[in-house]
């Protein structure tokens, strides 16, 4: 496991483990005075934290302990006895960034000017050179670390002719950062495949890494991605905080009726259920959910999953590997010998996985997965349209739970607000029913870095599977026909948006930016 303050040069302890790994947790407080005692540069270059002075002596945080050398020049800059007190590594780092204000965007601005122009091809030797250089350690660093401290789920570095664009998707939408120097782009793409073990030669073919760090105590695992453009490697790092406490369907979103009625729904000896919509829409997060919340020690739980994104306590958890034959149809008819009672299939994306998905919840087991469309109804045209028989589908389906993710309104800058018209004439043209109430915006503050939100929440529409939709479904019926069906018992993703929308949790804009036609309908 990384460290985001490791970088070449960094000492080690005897047993080879970086120091900051087995760290005395310190909450690091620098007094002004102490910080203005050492130069900044100094403090950035050696990674020390002056935290306080007294008495004739200066106390240095740091996360690598024993630098003799570092510990001489502070004496002669300072004139003060050192006293050395060791931290976690990538809390040192958020903090001097905080406290010699050194952000992303300023250390973009202090490179030297001449880095933005265009440079010559170079080896693969020479760029391997340049990732190991301290400027660009500490410039991928900051970026992962204050992507962290943002709150980012992915950092994109996407190449153009004369420019290299860094984002962050903070909540759902990505949020341009100042850009870093162009002729640096191979040196950071090569520097984030080395900590991601993969190979830095090959710039003309797709490739996958896996990055763990510790930051702040918690452990992070970041999920690397290359794709050749036509100006350079395309990089997007995915953020999971593996130590993050999964939340309950109620604070996913789901009022007490629903989620009482999704607990006896899984609750069930055996059938299938299913968690839909689109990429990003929380799917995997709420059959985790689930799974926590259906855990006893005499059920035995296997998932399996493209790839493993948190860790479940009691959970045995398989990732696919598919340029081994070990698909989810491979995997899941392994998994069907290893006497299971609940199982988890990541998503089922093709008739074989859905066919054997589908007959293990015919044969006493509960069988959880993702599909990817608009409604819950959907899933049946869907499981159809992959050649599932309907007999098979009516028998073994028990519920299906369709859900998008809204952002939610900062709580500090809550205001009441009127509906703007264009917001109005969009729901409207929408198929929305008439707009009427208190409806609320965020006014924009320091919590939520002026965007007015702060955190997402899920929207769902709860089918339950009961005779009359089996039938409908044996029958081969419509997806219009079993719609209008189960609308008249259950509350649509539309119904849900706006029921939130008027008890001040999203936003009417909000609403309107991740609807569409059949979510209003």
């Amino acid at each position: 496991m990384q460290d985001l303050s490791s970088m070449p040069g960094a000492h080690t302890a005897d047993n080879g483990v970086h120091p900051a790994s087995a760290a005395v947790k310190a909450s690091l407080e620098a007094d002004a005075d102490a910080v203005a005692a050492l130069p900044a540069e100094f403090i950035q270059r050696h990674r020390v934290l002056p935290v306080k002075m007294g008495g004739g002596v200066i106390v240095i945080a740091t996360a690598a302990p024993g630098n003799q050398r570092v510990i001489q020049d502070i004496r002669l800059l300072t004139g003060l006895e050192v006293e050395e007190q060791t931290v976690d590594g990538a809390e040192l780092l958020e903090k001097i960034a905080q406290s010699c204000q050194v952000t992303v965007e300023q250390m973009i601005d202090n490179l030297e000017p001449a880095a933005a122009g265009a440079a010559p091809e170079k080896s693969a030797h020479d760029i391997e050179v340049m990732a190991n250089e301290p400027t660009v350690v500490n410039l991928v660093n900051l970026i992962i670390s204050t992507a962290l401290r943002e709150r980012a789920s992915d950092i994109h570095l996407l190449p153009f002719e004369e420019t290299l664009q860094l984002r962050y998707r903070v909540d759902g939408l990505l949020q341009e950062k100042p850009p870093p120097p162009k002729n640096l782009h191979a040196a950071l793409v090569s520097r984030i495949k080395i900590m991601a073990d993969m190979n830095i030669a090959e710039r003309f073919m797709p490739q996958d890494g896996h990055i763990q760090i510790n930051h702040r105590g918690a452990r992070v695992d970041i999920r690397v991605g290359t794709m050749p453009t036509i100006y350079g490697e395309s990089l997007v790092m995915r953020l999971l905080e593996k130590n993050a406490r999964l939340l309950t369907p109620m604070e996913l979103g789901l009022d007490q009726e629903r989620s009482d009625m999704m607990a006896r729904l899984v609750e069930k000896p055996h059938g299938l259920f299913l968690a839909t919509g689109p990429t990003g829409s929380g799917k995997t997060t709420t059959l985790y959910s689930i799974l926590q919340g259906i855990y006893a020690p005499e059920k035995k739980i296997v998932t399996i999953e493209d790839p493993v994104e948190y860790e479940l306590a009691g959970v045995a958890q398989i990732p696919v590997r598919p340029s081994r034959n070990f698909t989810f149809a491979n995997g899941l008819r392994s998994i069907l010998r290893q006497d299971p009672d609940v199982i988890m299939v990541g998503e089922i994306r093709d008739s074989e996985t859905a066919e054997i998905a589908i007959r293990a919840a015919l044969t006493g087991h509960q069988v959880f997965s993702t599909l990817h469309t608009n409604d819950s109804t959907g899933a049946v045209t869907r499981l159809v349209d992959m050649g599932v028989e309907t007999f098979l589908i009516s028998s073994s389906l028990e519920g299906v739970l369709a859900q998008r993710l809204v952002r939610r309104i900062c709580p500090l800058c809550k205001v009441a607000a009127p509906v703007p018209k264009i917001i109005s004439d969009k729901l409207h043209a929408m198929g929305a029913r008439r707009v009427e109430g208190v409806f609320y915006q965020g006014g924009g503050c320091e919590e939520c870095r002026d965007t007015g939100y702060r955190g997402r929440v899920g929207i769902f529409e709860l089918l339950v599977i009961g005779p009359e939709l089996r039938e409908l479904i044996l029958l081969k019926r419509s997806n219009a026909e079993i719609k209008a069906v189960a609308q008249k018992t259950m509350m649509t993703m539309h119904e849900d948006a706006m029921l939130k929308a008027s008890q001040g949790i999203t936003s009417l804009e909000e609403i309107v930016r991740v609807s569409s036609g059949d979510l209003l309908e």
